[in-house]
């Protein structure tokens, strides 16, 4: 896939992080891989486009590193997903993570740069649905800084419409970094 097919995209994360590194700064708020590592929180993706540029990133890695991640995606869909229909929030690690770094950091999607500070998200006609932060960033304590995530995902909704009509794509996904990966 051209890299130029994900332009939009890593705008519009630009602008995410750009958002998030400013609002994490009036906090004086450092994501540091506290007890409740969002690395190990049960996330799961939605859109085409995260999936293809996170492949992406993950095909600019040797086979070596590869073959390794897709181990541990196996292991961890496993434990997850085991044999009973309930999904388990276990608390591992994605199976990108490598002594506490994120191998596919500059490709991690939306929820993995939007994860941790307070916020807010405005749907037509109803109240603001707000979120409380992580519980390492002591939030509670602190005066609210505006996070409106709203147009983050409504750009992010605008892209997927342009990505899924490109490759005519009707049915909607639903899936975690490991089955992403396992799934390509």
């Amino acid at each position: 896939m051209a890299i130029k097919t994900f332009e939009p995209l890593a705008t519009l994360y630009n602008a995410m992080d750009k958002t998030w590194n400013k609002i994490a700064a009036g906090y004086h708020f450092k994501c540091s891989g506290c007890e409740d590592n969002c690395c190990k929180s049960l996330f799961f993706h939605h859109t085409y486009i995260e999936k293809a540029y996170l492949i992406h990133g993950f095909n600019t890695l040797d086979q070596d590193r590869k073959k390794k991640i897709l181990a541990k995606a196996k292991k961890y869909c496993g434990k997850i997903f085991s044999q009973s229909s309930e999904i388990k929030s276990l608390k591992i690690y994605c199976p990108v993570i490598e002594n506490d770094r994120c191998l596919l950091y500059l490709y991690r999607p939306m929820i993995c740069r939007l994860h941790g500070l307070p916020h807010e998200l405005s749907r037509p006609g109803l109240n603001p649905v707000k979120g409380a932060g992580c519980d390492a960033g002591l939030f509670d304590d602190k005066t609210y800084i505006k996070f409106d995530r709203t147009p983050f995902y409504q750009q992010m909704a605008q892209i997927e419409l342009a990505f899924r009509q490109d490759l005519n794509k009707s049915v909607k996904i639903k899936e975690t970094v490991a089955q992403m990966l396992l799934s390509q």
